[in-house]
């Protein structure tokens, strides 16, 4: 998935560079443009030439998100999900556009016989259609950073085995994913009563992992815990938290984040091709507010 990654960090760096390109300089609000990186980075390995149409998808998954929260912020009635109401109709009807864009991609796949294309959807039609055969049936610092990404690529597009040497990028990611972790909190439910060190849990009580109290907590970080400093990871995860499981950007153990290696890799790259091409500061009109919509 790497070449796809690079393809489409690529495009967003080509519209950087002819927007640059008259003065040198220009003064630019990245977050859109790495929104969008994100969304068609997921688009092309998911479903390969039909990336087009998974990124209407992803606009539709937004929007539906932004009802999520607008429900989780209101008071709940009982049952008020069931009735028409201008947006529940759109809710339902977004799911139902979801669903069918999905389907119709799986369908036109199918009857073009593009199966052993190198995509995800791919993988999992194949590894469908294998399971269908066998059963007979369908049921740190940036300057230093940089460094390290011209001395294992040059000019070149980053491959795979480079960016497993990345350490200095690696430990750049990893302390803005201790900073804001993408999700604040995590829950979990006792499936049955369970012992957990001194403490005993009945059987179905809510268990609240706090991500962010944890990332801040200076007895595990030291006193400069709000500071950024990827040197904190040079010695790997486990060092840097004393062997505690106090870093958990992706969740933990069984139910870790499957996505979690793709994010990192997409991460690296798109990090890595900018730091080939650009020099950056923050803006003068910059003002730091990071926010929890769905993620942080």
């Amino acid at each position: 998935m790497a070449p796809s990654f690079c393809t489409c960090a690529g495009e967003m760096l080509s519209k950087w560079e002819e927007i640059v390109s008259t003065n040198g300089s220009c003064e630019l609000n990245v977050w859109p443009d790495l929104r969008t990186l994100a969304c068609d980075a997921i688009s092309r390995t998911a479903f390969g030439s039909n990336y087009k149409e998974g990124t209407r998808i992803f606009e539709l998954q937004r929007e539906q998100a932004q009802y999520h929260l607008k429900a989780l912020r209101s008071v709940y009635f009982p049952g008020w999900r069931f009735l028409p109401t201008k947006r529940n109709r759109r809710v339902k009807q977004i799911a139902k556009n979801v669903h069918e864009s999905i389907r119709e991609i799986i369908n036109a796949r199918l009857e073009a016989g593009e199966a052993c294309a190198d995509d995800l959807l791919s993988i999992l039609l194949e590894s469908n259609s294998k399971e269908i055969d066998y059963h007979g049936n369908k049921g740190f610092g940036m300057t230093r950073a940089r460094e390290e990404v011209l001395q294992h690529f040059g000019t070149n597009k980053p491959d795979f085995d480079g960016l497993n040497h990345l350490k200095l990028v690696t430990m750049i990611l990893h302390e803005v994913l201790r900073l804001y972790p993408p999700v604040p909190e995590l829950a979990r439910k006792a499936a049955k009563e369970t012992q957990l060190g001194n403490l005993t849990l009945p059987s179905q009580v809510l268990v609240s992992l706090p991500a962010m109290l944890l990332h801040y907590d200076p007895e595990i970080w030291g006193d400069e815990v709000k500071e950024f400093k990827p040197e904190r990871f040079a010695d790997g995860v486990l060092n840097a938290t004393n062997r505690k499981v106090a870093f958990f950007p992706f969740g933990w153990g069984p139910r870790i984040c499957i996505g979690q290696n793709f994010a990192m890799l997409e991460a690296k790259v798109a990090l890595a091709m900018i730091l080939q091409r650009f020099s950056f500061e923050l803006s003068l009109s910059y003002t730091h507010a990071p926010r929890v919509a769905l993620t942080i």
